[in-house]
């Protein structure tokens, strides 16, 4: 099994997630601001440098506007 920072499910799980940041109109230094991280937080996660853990799925849910729980049922499905 390979490390989750570079598995296949943590590459789609970070295309999916720029699919809603884009799709919610934010750009990365936008959804920085909402989460309280630094823009590079944004960037290293949505280039698959950075595993997300559930809490940080939950909270980038929140700040996007998409049900974590949904997210990880499609990403299962895929």
């Amino acid at each position: 099994m390979p490390k989750t920072v570079t598995s296949p499910l943590q590459k789609k799980l970070a295309i999916m997630l720029v699919e809603q940041r884009k799709k919610a109109g934010l750009r990365q230094v936008d959804l920085a601001k909402k989460m309280g991280v630094y823009q590079s937080w944004v960037t290293h996660m949505e280039s698959g440098q950075r595993r997300i853990d559930v809490i940080e799925l939950i909270e980038l849910g929140k700040a996007i506007g998409f049900d974590a729980a949904d997210m990880v049922r499609k990403l299962s499905r895929r």
